[in-house]
């Protein structure tokens, strides 16, 4: 006997979601699934991709909790179809069976496995898309002579050190210099050896002594 989960959402507080859950638990018996855990979301937008029940339904999934999800409705796991071929392309590597009591869909079945298959490649092809236009940014990026990812920060050391000297505390540089505590002390570490210290700040030029 498979274990199943079921998942149920309704958008507004005073629906119920009931009539939802008489259907999939019908469907279970038919099945001869035994129902190890359900999951309801109470007044939440399908549109949103994080909600409570949801969330949890998909960690128990990673887990190995549960090897088949009932759900009344497409709409009720996810509304943005992006969103739904996401959560199916994960069901599938997870070898977790989708099946939906309204638009009777099961990807145990053949139909279900090429809706499957095609879901994976259509998944596939969206993510090379996205990276493929993050590649493109950042080369549109380093031809306008914009810089990538975070600034390195332009301190002046030596003030930092010299006002360490003057007894000012780490909390009191980083205030002053708008720095970090951690960045403070990366400053007045010690130099590894081997590894030259910073260039000081350049000394006036005195007047060479005349010889008397």
């Amino acid at each position: 006997m498979k274990r199943a989960a079921l998942y149920m959402r309704v958008s507004t507080l005073d629906q119920n979601p009931d009539s939802q859950r008489h259907d999939l638990e019908q469907m279970a018996a038919q099945r001869g699934l035994e129902i190890v855990e359900r999951y309801v979301d109470h007044g939440v937008s399908g549109t949103r991709t994080r909600r409570p029940a949801l969330d949890e339904m998909m960690r128990d999934a990673r887990r190995g909790h549960f090897e088949v999800l009932l759900v009344w409705a497409g709409d009720r796991l996810a509304r943005s179809t992006r969103h739904f071929l996401e959560l199916l392309d994960e069901f599938s590597r997870l070898n977790i069976e989708f099946v939906s009591y309204r638009e009777q869909l099961d990807t145990a079945g053949p139909l279900g496995r090429a809706i499957i298959v095609i879901i994976g490649v259509v998944a596939e092809l969206e993510r090379n898309l996205l990276v493929e236009r993050v590649r493109a940014g950042m080369r549109r990026a380093r031809l306008e002579g914009r810089h990538i990812g975070r600034r390195p920060l332009d301190l002046d050391q030596e003030a930092i050190r010299r006002d360490r000297a003057r007894g000012m505390s780490l909390g009191q540089l980083a205030k002053a210099y708008h720095i970090s505590r951690t960045t403070v002390r990366r400053v007045l570490a010690p130099a590894p050896k081997g590894v030259p210290q910073p260039a000081s700040q350049p000394q006036e030029n005195r007047r060479p002594e005349t010889a008397a």
